[in-house]
């Protein structure tokens, strides 16, 4: 017992020397406080940060246009990113409350991961992050687009954004417009303008500069349109203004005269609607052309009428107005008005002003008593600049 209790007291007393040794000499510990929270220790410090993320990690059936948002106890956020299934980062802001939001809506039907980064009170930094995944949408916003991408068009050309849902709320109309970007090489003040519940438009406040470029992308993947329906498809087109082409038909002169730039290059006898089947007054555009097409009295709710082949058509209207070549009437063409609503030319006039005529060429008829229906076709210069503006969602112009 003897021998036990010297060989306890040796240990104890070295113990003691070795522990005096390190704090005076400033070795392992650097000569810091051992005592529990002295300074320089985590315990002074504070504690470490932590990180929630929501949605939470696992997180199914996330609406697309849900905001992230991350929290951070003990200390200060320093980092927020999104990434797609394919680790392509997701453009977004983060506002001071530490809420992230894309730039565009998520897609539906796909997985994200958040990754999140903050520092503590403890000057050491943290890291966070979960993924989730958006929801499949049951009802679809399915979308069609015009002109054509990579089309040259003339000067009053619109651009249509058509939709197979209606579209009725002023929050949901104004949601679609705000995901409508158009950019310009030559930027003109121009506006979207509801034209039904499933179309919207863009035009210019005037008339196209020509030569301009025009990009429009309608970023409707993940857009909500509507209680329960969602977008699942952006689209983007393409556009080149070509020359001024601005047609001017005189029902009074039965005269088309024909404009390139400004000047004059062809002055054509014409026909129009003959009284009780008068053409329409207003500013048209050339909405499609078509070498050959039936013309059948039928589609006008006259059955039996007439049905005839016609040539080198130019349509200005859906419900039928064309700008065509017609044979039977070159007597009266420059002289009377003998047709039913269309602008009757000669063969040779006809194919000419076919052949020099794009897509969203003007072309303005004066002095008939039928007014331009709005909407009959595109039809965005039948309406003055305010009242287009009215159409808007948004009520403000857009400047690419």
């Amino acid at each position: 017992m003897r021998n036990g209790t010297t060989i306890a007291g040796a240990l104890a007393a070295a113990l003691l020397l070795t522990a005096g040794c390190t704090s005076a000499t400033g070795g392992i510990g650097g000569g810091g406080d051992p005592r529990p929270g002295g300074a320089g220790t985590p315990a002074e410090q504070g504690p470490a940060a932590r990180l929630s993320i929501t949605p939470a990690d696992g997180t199914t059936k996330v609406p697309p246009d849900t905001g992230v948002g991350v929290k951070v106890a003990q200390g200060k956020l320093t980092g927020v990113s999104v990434t797609d299934a394919k680790g392509r980062e997701v453009r977004g802001t983060l506002a001071a409350d530490g809420t992230w939001r894309p730039r565009w809506p998520l897609r539906p039907s796909a997985r994200y991961t958040v990754s999140a980064e903050a520092t503590g009170t403890d000057g050491r930094p943290v890291t966070a992050t979960a993924k989730f995944a958006t929801l499949k949408p049951t009802r679809v916003l399915e979308s069609g687009m015009s002109p054509l991408d990579g089309e040259r068009v003339g000067v009053g050309m619109p651009v249509q954004l058509l939709l197979s849902r209606p579209v009725t709320a002023k929050a949901d109309r104004a949601r679609i417009e705000r995901a409508l970007v158009v950019r310009m090489s030559k930027p003109v003040e121009g506006a979207w303008s509801w034209v039904s519940e499933r179309e919207v438009q863009f035009r210019p406040r005037e008339y196209w500069p020509v030569g301009e470029k025009v990009t429009v992308v309608a970023h409707l993947a993940g857009l909500r349109a509507g209680e329960g329906v969602w977008g699942t498809k952006d689209r983007e087109l393409s556009f080149t203004v070509g020359p001024s082409h601005i047609t001017k038909v005189s029902a009074s002169t039965h005269r088309a005269v024909v404009r390139d730039g400004g000047k004059v290059v062809r002055t054509i006898p014409v026909s129009l609607g003959k009284p009780g089947d008068d053409s329409y007054s207003g500013v048209m555009i050339a909405q499609e052309k078509s070498a050959t097409t039936i013309m059948d009295s039928a589609t006008v709710g006259k059955p039996g009428e007439y049905r005839i082949r016609t040539k080198w058509n130019v349509r200005m209207t859906y419900s039928g107005t064309f700008f065509h070549a017609a044979p039977w009437s070159t007597g009266a063409q420059g002289s009377r008005n003998v047709s039913h609503g269309c602008v009757n030319a000669s063969p040779e006039d006809a194919r000419w002003f076919y052949e020099f005529t794009q897509r969203g060429d003007v072309i303005e008829v004066t002095g008939t008593s039928r007014k331009l229906r709005f909407g009959n076709g595109p039809t965005p210069w039948a309406k003055s600049w305010e009242d287009w503006l009215a159409g808007s969602a948004l009520g403000k112009p857009v400047s690419g």
